[in-house]
């Protein structure tokens, strides 16, 4: 365990209330449109997230859902929001193409001065991943490489390009987790061999998971430097992080991963200068 004690910050969460959630089609691996969706336990076991959120201090706002738009519940695919820059995605199939629109408007009434509409393909926190000053970037699968450029103009961010081969980890977010501003964990075999060199040298301290729990969706997870919120059946994942310090929150989303989501996938992280300053009087 570290010498330094971990200190959790007041986050600002966006998230939508998986209201009209079902897999009516099949756009990831994760997807099976035959398969039983209870509508109602994906709703229950979100709002255990929420208000886990909630009680340990941190802000949630809600993005109204929309009829038609059942995956509209993982809102880390909306947008990427830094210092009060946001860059909306641009969805690659067209099943969710109509979300964009919908988070446009909503950062627009909030009054956020840079709204930018992107032009290359991008799905947001599911392939744009803030560790600190830097943005890990994926492709691969969904965002396009271009894009990449078109987040470090929009954001003012430096931005490190990351592919992704394993199409079970058709996100960056479904294989890699930021702990803290210097932290990371993730999944080696998700990674073409240049990324995982690139790893190696970013972060040559990574906790490093094993394909058990990221089967499981553990890297799908939220810290807020202190307390990591994660699936609860990522058992190994918790362990290394009591190892490491951090303090693991075990979340049950099983009904959303049938969508191929999980924590982090319905959390859209609003980076405010402000809220990384003070540190939680919680845990």
């Amino acid at each position: 365990m570290p010498n330094t004690p971990r200190h959790a910050t007041p986050r600002h969460y966006l998230m939508c209330r998986p209201t009209h959630f079902d897999v009516n089609y099949a756009i990831n691996p994760w997807m099976d449109p035959t398969a039983p969706v209870d509508p109602e336990l994906a709703v229950k076991q979100w709002e255990q997230l929420r208000e886990l959120y909630q009680q340990y201090g941190h802000t949630v706002d809600l993005l109204d859902p929309v009829p038609g738009l059942p995956d509209m519940v993982f809102s880390a695919n909306g947008a990427t929001v830094v210092e009060d820059r946001v860059l909306i995605a641009r969805f690659r199939h067209e099943e969710r193409a109509p979300e964009a629109a919908h988070y446009q408007e909503w950062f627009t009434a909030q009054g956020y001065p840079e709204v930018h509409t992107a032009r290359y393909i991008n799905e947001a926190e599911g392939d744009y991943i803030v560790v600190g000053d830097t943005v890990l970037a994926g492709t691969g699968f969904r965002t396009d490489p271009e894009a990449h450029g078109e987040l470090r103009r929009a954001l003012r961010r430096p931005v490190v390009t990351l592919t992704l081969v394993d199409p079970r980890f058709y996100h960056l977010d479904t294989a890699l987790a930021a702990l803290s501003d210097t932290e990371v964990a993730y999944y080696p075999g998700a990674f073409s061999e240049g990324s995982l060199e690139a790893l190696r040298i970013l972060y040559p301290d990574a906790i490093l998971v094993d394909e058990q729990d990221a089967l499981s969706f553990g890297l799908n997870a939220v810290s807020d430097g202190h307390h990591v919120f994660l699936p609860d059946t990522a058992e190994g994942f918790a362990r290394q992080l009591w190892e490491h310090g951090f303090e693991p929150v075990g979340v049950d989303l099983s009904e959303l991963l049938k969508a191929g989501g999980s924590v982090k996938c319905c959390t859209l992280e609003i980076r405010h200068p402000a809220l990384s300053r003070t540190a939680l009087a919680v845990g």
